[in-house]
């Protein structure tokens, strides 16, 4: 316990800078996005999750698919603080982590970001409903509970660093791919939700549309809270991870 609670030796400089640039390597190109991007479903379906509990709501179920969509479904009042907020947790869920992650960071906290991270996982782990979900999650928590045991803390440093950055990273271009959805534009990447609303093939079952209709705001508003987030989020997270 002394060891997850104490504090840990950063990496040198250059080697948090090397795992910034890989971020953005497989966060940019789309072959390889469509396939990081399950990661950045897993943050955005538990961030659902995690607030309907918190707000008092019965959850149901967490699935994920191969195409990078996801649904969580809850139960409770259709309207009020809960369900807006619930809504509300998907898009923001992977930035917030990620400053999250690089708060920590900058206080030397590398165990034990990467012991919450696992917890947070196998947490999430009981409520996922479906094959492929049950397999990413568990896939993604075996990684970090082996590095976590198995390597030196150089290593579990590198790696803490990276998934921060791609947390921050990648935590920015869902909501831009939601942004193309809603205009007809875009790519197949960007045709699926990837959040709490249905997979049909249309904008109107998006996060954005349906806190506008819980809450009587254009989507638009929405979207620009989304980008907000995920925006500042990389640069106070990017900022902390620098050392700025």
């Amino acid at each position: 316990m002394t060891e997850v609670l104490g504090t840990q030796p950063a990496p040198d400089e250059w080697l948090v800078i090397v795992t910034g640039v890989a971020a953005l390597l497989v966060t940019v190109p789309r072959a390889i996005w469509r396939l990081s991007r399950n990661a950045v479903t897993i943050a955005h379906e538990g961030g659902h999750g995690l607030i309907a509990l918190v707000t008092g709501r019965r959850l149901q179920s967490i699935r994920l698919h191969s195409d990078t969509s996801g649904l969580t479904v809850s139960r409770g009042r259709p309207t009020g603080i809960g369900m807006i907020l619930t809504a509300a947790a998907g898009y923001t869920a992977a930035p917030l982590l990620g400053l999250g992650g690089a708060w920590l960071l900058a206080d030397h906290r590398i165990t034990l970001l990467l012991w919450l991270a696992t917890a947070l996982l196998v947490a999430m782990l009981v409520m996922v409903r479906n094959a492929y979900g049950i397999f990413t999650v568990l896939l993604t928590g075996a990684v970090f509970l082996l590095v976590s045991w198995l390597t030196s803390p150089d290593v579990q440093a590198v790696f803490a660093y990276a998934v921060v950055w791609f947390l921050l990273v990648g935590g920015v271009r869902p909501v831009f791919e939601l942004q193309g959805k809603r205009r007809g534009y875009g790519s197949r990447a960007a045709s699926f939700e990837g959040g709490g609303g249905r997979r049909a093939g249309g904008a109107p079952d998006s996060d954005a549309d349906q806190l506008s209709r819980l809450t009587h705001v254009h989507p638009a508003l929405w979207l620009f809270f989304f980008h907000a987030v995920s925006i500042c989020s990389l640069i106070g997270g990017g900022r902390w991870l620098l050392g700025l």
